[in-house]
């Protein structure tokens, strides 16, 4: 999970210098980096994050409704690693269409759901009890 997360919080820092990259040298460089990143820690990274927490979800039985606001925050983060493997792409193809303070907004993301995961495992809150009470 840590290889996946630190990906998830580089490789978007990526995206901010390589937008900002004017010259074929460095930006040769940043496509090679982003692509070993992606394909050679982050997504390996992920696809074991999700075989071992399935594992310990099946197998020890944890339960509660803590646990799907936690598996829709993961579901969150597993379609942003897609959509960051779309930048990828598309600054190997040199199609790139945002600057480098898109990318530096788009870098805050996981930071938040990684705040909302870590408390929703310390905490354990009930979350239909929060829900139902925040529309009374």
């Amino acid at each position: 999970m840590v290889t996946w997360f630190a990906g998830l919080f580089y490789l978007p820092r990526l995206f901010v210098y390589h937008a900002q990259c004017e010259d074929q040298p460095g930006n040769e460089r940043f496509k090679i980096m982003e692509r070993k990143l992606y394909y050679g820690i982050m997504t390996p990274g992920a696809v074991l994050t999700v075989v071992f927490g399935t594992w310990l979800w099946l197998g020890y039985g944890f339960s509660g409704d803590w646990l799907y606001a936690k598996l829709v925050l993961v579901s969150v983060l597993i379609f942003y690693h897609y959509y960051c493997g779309k930048f990828v792409t598309a600054f190997k193809n040199d199609a790139n269409r945002h600057g480098h303070v898109f990318y530096r907004w788009f870098n805050e993301f996981p930071v938040l759901i990684l705040f909302v995961v870590v408390m929703l495992v310390v905490i354990k809150p009930d979350v239909t009890a929060l829900v139902t009470e925040s529309f009374r």
